[in-house]
């Protein structure tokens, strides 16, 4: 600042409530534009001045407003020639002197940072550093100008705002500009990029103590034990379930069970068509009656004819094989009714899938289920596969009671992915609950958590894309 920047400076009411509307104008800017038109044009109400720019201070650097005009153009001959002035300005540009204290309606006030300082100069100071700014400057401008640099905390260059005028700057209008700038420096770092992730590692990392903090706590992050787990989708299943089968090939007549329905033992479950088996039925007691009607007319000749006495012994076998038939077709039309073999709970999906199909000896229809015997199943993703061994715990966090939870100890784990009803390949998982949670609803889905062994921290994270990256590169 030049020598009459340690004159008394005296400031009325008049001029604080304009410094303080100008600052709460500044704050309250809704973009970094917003702002630099309000710098370079309502200032004039606070500190008169003719001409007024604010050069952005990002590389390369840009005067991004100037007084008097909505937005400036770059290709502008004026503004061109701002752009180098700002330039050089911004290389020389000194701080205030260190004795510049300012008297403030009587009172001393400490000197402001020299970040903020507000640097008065004309053409003949550039002449030296940059000639051809200085042999334009009576084509442009008045003759003082005044250069206030904007600075963030850390002291990194935020740009500057440059002013001109006919009359030489005074101290008030100079400790004015300072105080101003620095709530302009608080309000553009507020609109400033932030910092990547990238630029705020190498802060850490840089060499020093607090990089070697950091690795030591990185080393001993990565020792620490923690429990392998993975995640799994699961089902409560009945243990030991009834399986009730199609006793013949046939047409599912009816369903006389609703699904979850309670059944005791030889209540009717199902029944198939018998229409076909009562047609062979009626067939077969006829072929049998008139078989045996045949054999008793060959018995009674016998009693006279020696030659019919050697038809009896064929007649006697076709009568058998009739009677085989007729009995056999009996004993199918007798297991069209399947009725339940113990208690339990009908455990199927719909009725409607069911009446009506065609299913083969053997086909599963439905289960009995003792909703007092259960087990969970999980299916452990082939992707997601770790050292889980019989024994080892898990819980289920059922979906429809998010606030319950089940603890079960795992009795198998099958040696064979094999693909679940979503498609995925996974190895089925079976476990028992312990006595404590052993009343887990029959029926339940959810996600089971499966523990596994206690490995590093480095490895718990790490496991998944080292598994990756050794398929994709073969190691």
């Amino acid at each position: 600042m030049p020598e009459e920047a340690a004159q008394q400076v005296r400031i009325d009411g008049q001029q604080l409530a304009l410094l303080w509307q100008l600052a709460a104008r500044a704050r309250a800017a809704h973009s970094e534009a917003a702002l630099g038109f309000t710098i370079v044009n309502e200032t004039l109400s606070l500190v008169p001045y003719r001409q007024s720019a604010w050069w952005r201070g990002s590389a390369p650097g840009t005067v991004a407003a100037v007084s008097g005009l909505p937005q400036s153009d770059p290709n502008a001959p004026y503004v061109q020639w701002l752009n180098a002035l700002c330039k050089a300005l911004a290389r020389g540009a000194p701080s205030a002197p260190a004795d510049a204290a300012a008297r403030v309606e009587g009172h001393v006030a400490p000197v402001l940072p020299a970040r903020a300082q507000v640097r008065t100069f004309t053409a003949a100071d550039l002449e030296a550093d940059a000639p051809h700014v200085a042999s334009d400057w009576s084509a442009w401008w008045p003759a003082h100008g005044a250069w206030l640099p904007l600075t963030d905390r850390a002291g990194h260059a935020l740009g500057g705002v440059v002013f001109a005028r006919e009359a030489a700057w005074s101290a008030t209008d100079c400790a004015l500009l300072t105080e101003l700038g620095q709530v302009w420096a608080h309000a553009f770092e507020a609109f400033a990029p932030r910092a990547s992730w990238l630029e705020r590692a190498r802060a850490v990392l840089r060499p020093g103590r607090q990089q070697r903090r950091v690795l030591i706590g990185l080393a001993v992050a990565c020792v620490i034990p923690l429990r392998l787990t993975v995640l799994a989708p699961a089902e409560v299943t009945p243990k030991d379930p009834f399986v009730v089968r199609a006793p013949l090939d046939g047409v599912i007549d009816r369903l006389y069970v609703k699904p979850n329905q309670p059944v005791q033992r030889g209540t009717p479950l199902l029944g198939l068509d018998a229409t076909a088996l009562q047609s062979r039925y009626a067939l077969a007691r006829k072929d049998f009656d008139a078989e045996q009607e045949e054999f008793r007319q060959t018995a009674q000749l016998a009693v006279t004819d020696d030659r019919t006495r050697l038809d009896m012994a064929e007649r006697k076998g076709k009568l058998d094989q009739s009677q085989v038939q007729l009995d056999y077709t009996a004993q199918q039309l007798a297991r069209v009714k399947v009725n339940a073999e113990r208690a339990g709970v009908a455990v199927f999906s719909d009725p409607n899938e069911w009446t009506g199909k065609a299913v083969a000896v053997g086909e599963k229809i439905l289960l009995l289920a003792d909703p007092a015997r259960v087990e969970l199943t999980a299916w452990l993703p082939v992707a997601d596969n770790i050292d889980v061994k019989p024994g080892a715990t898990l819980t289920l966090y059922p979906k429809s009671s998010p606030l319950s939870s089940y603890e079960a100890r795992i009795d198998s784990i099958a040696y064979r992915a094999e693909p679940t009803p979503d498609g995925v390949l996974a190895y089925r998982v079976r476990a028992s609950f312990v006595a404590a949670d052993a009343n887990a609803p029959l029926g339940a889905m959810g996600t089971a958590r499966i523990r596994g062994p206690w490995v590093p921290a480095i490895y718990y994270v790490l496991r998944r894309p080292l598994t990756l990256a050794r398929q994709w590169l073969g190691w």
